[in-house]
């Protein structure tokens, strides 16, 4: 198993927690921008959950 399906199969079992963390992190990219891309930076977190996992476990 390369190290990138092990990390792909880290993601499935925990994707509350990649979810969780990807939340936090378009967050802080939003408050460091002065939320003027708060649009761009939810698509991108959006999308980005629904690659992980069971897709997006967070609710806005």
């Amino acid at each position: 198993m390369s190290f990138l399906d092990k990390a792909k199969d880290l993601a499935n079992k925990h994707d509350e927690q990649v979810d969780a963390g990807l939340e936090k992190a378009g967050d802080q990219v939003d408050q460091r921008t002065g939320e003027k891309y708060s649009g761009h930076i939810d698509k991108g977190v959006d999308a980005a959950q629904q690659h992980t996992g069971e897709g997006d476990t967070q609710q806005r």
